[in-house]
């Protein structure tokens, strides 16, 4: 009984990436609104991929 993934579509990919780097670049320089939000724009890049991946048509 497997997982079931599904690959993500290119625009929640690509939000996805944008959320993450953002987080990224706002751990290493100090950009006034993302830095304090650094770690949660990064799991919310992440959390955004896996369910993704889970649910199909996304």
């Amino acid at each position: 009984m497997g997982l079931g993934l599904n690959a993500p579509t290119k625009n929640v990919f690509l939000i996805a990436v944008v959320l993450g780097v953002l987080g990224i670049v706002g751990h290493f320089v100090a950009i006034p609104i993302v830095t304090p939000w650094a770690f949660w724009l990064l799991v919310a890049g992440f959390v955004l991929l896996v369910v993704a991946s889970l649910v199909k048509g996304i």
